[in-house]
């Protein structure tokens, strides 16, 4: 997966950033693999996987728990997934066009809600 190191996750609602790095699974094999088959969240921390289109995650293959945002086209929360725990389904989320899989604990450190609205905007625009 591309890092895109330059981007971050901002909470606009909150005014925080809740994701230093930002890495798409935007293909189909990208979003395909996601963070199956790794035994541990690789990626550096404060990073965030943005997986679209997307409107349901599972965790089969995966060794941890990982937080999950399903958010809209507008980037407004619609679903908040705080410790989706390995070998579990997510419920299908209609109204979601993609997912943010995020380290564990990232949700109540952020203090993320529904409705908050997010975006993914270049580091040097803060």
């Amino acid at each position: 997966m591309a890092m895109q190191s330059s981007q971050i996750l901002y909470n606009k609602t909150r005014g925080n950033v809740v994701a230093a790095r930002v890495v798409r699974a935007d293909t189909f094999w990208r979003r395909l693999r996601g963070l199956m088959g790794r035994t541990r969240l690789d990626f550096p921390t404060g990073t965030a996987l943005v997986i679209t289109p997307c409107k349901q995650v599972h965790t089969f293959f995966m060794c941890f728990a990982i937080d999950v945002l399903f958010v809209d086209a507008d980037f407004h929360v619609v679903q908040v997934l705080p410790q989706l725990r390995p070998n579990r389904v997510s419920p299908h989320v209609k109204s979601a066009r993609r997912v943010i899989e995020l380290p564990p604990g990232t949700i109540a450190a952020s203090g993320i809600t529904r409705r908050d609205m997010l975006a993914v905007i270049e580091a040097q625009s803060l």
